[in-house]
């Protein structure tokens, strides 16, 4: 399956191992971003996975590209210009201290880029599905124009479109939000989102998940909503499980209890193994349980991106033991 995301690919700086931002005197740097992880997962996955941003014509911004490049993601579309590339800065958290990020993103190319500047014939030659994230509208009237566009050259060519509501509060206020992410529901296929965020984003209610889960497919016309859980343990240890609904019932992913390694890219990675999943024809029940699969996979990865491959996470589906392979 050919799969197209469209978002914004960051530079990444860490403090060395739980340093804190005011102790660091060195910063790990890794690439990474919503849609480009989820480009890099299903990659690996096998999937052709097609990623599309705008970077500088600078050597930092080649970095970047060549970091997609080297786990097979087609780069090909990727316009180059712009002044520089978004920065995240990420502190990892310990025990009972959360992990932070700061953004540093403003006036970055991606940011600043306008539909006009992609060629979007190109784009969806070969596309069998479009991705996207409520991260790139939260950037500012022009990606959430060029996002927009890239659904209507979906839909054009009757290529279903999968939407990660994605809220981050640190980007954009719920006021902000809700009339943008709610347009975009409206024309997606599948809908990935948590009870929060379809309780007070969308303004919806249910009397149990699955009631929830019909609501929002009823008001947006999808066809399977997908919903994430998480339980923070403490820092390091997370509790995570999944639902899908397809308009029949709500069928639930095996809960995983995980000592991470790395949190970010979790949801990008459950996102990448339901495409997958659904791409290859598996039933809601399954699909879901691969997805969430792969998500917990993710966690035991350093970095912004999901580097496991298909069978890796049928093992996990079908066996509990993290047994070493001889």
């Amino acid at each position: 399956m050919n799969v197209v995301t469209i978002g914004e690919l960051m530079l990444r700086l860490t403090p060395p191992r739980h340093e804190r931002f005011v102790q660091a005197e060195s910063f790990e740097a890794v690439y990474g971003g919503g849609e480009a992880n989820t480009a890099v997962s299903l990659s690996c996955l096998g999937d052709q996975a097609v990623f599309v941003t705008k970077l500088p014509a600078h050597a930092v911004g080649q970095a970047a590209v060549d970091a997609l490049r080297r786990y097979g993601v087609d780069t090909r579309h990727i316009v180059r210009g712009g002044e520089r590339i978004g920065i995240y800065f990420m502190e990892r958290g310990a025990d009972r201290r959360p992990s932070d990020i700061i953004y540093d993103r403003a006036h970055s190319a991606f940011a600043e880029s306008s539909e006009e500047e992609y060629d979007w014939s190109a784009i969806f030659a070969h596309a069998d599905w479009l991705h996207l994230t409520g991260i790139t509208p939260a950037l500012g009237k022009s990606t959430a124009a060029l996002a927009l566009r890239a659904i209507h050259e979906a839909k054009k060519r009757n290529i279903p479109v999968s939407f990660d509501v994605n809220y981050r509060a640190k980007l954009w206020s719920e006021e902000e939000a809700r009339p943008v992410l709610t347009s975009f529901a409206a024309l997606s296929d599948v809908i990935i989102t948590n009870v929060t965020q379809a309780k007070e984003l969308f303004l919806l209610e249910g009397g149990d998940d699955e009631a929830l889960a019909a609501a929002v497919r009823e008001k947006y016309g999808c066809k399977k909503v997908a919903f994430t859980f998480r339980r923070t343990l403490n820092a390091e240890r997370n509790v995570i499980s999944a639902a899908l609904f397809d308009g029949e019932a709500l069928f639930r992913a095996p809960e995983y209890e995980m000592h991470m390694i790395d949190r970010i890219g979790g949801g990008d990675a459950f996102s990448a193994g339901l495409i997958h999943a659904l791409g290859k024809g598996m039933k809601a029940e399954e699909a879901v349980c691969f997805a969430e699969a792969a998500s917990c996979l993710k966690h035991s990865v350093e970095g912004d991106m999901n580097l496991v491959t298909e069978g890796e996470v049928y093992a996990l589906m079908h066996s509990s033991s993290p047994r070493v392979l001889r």
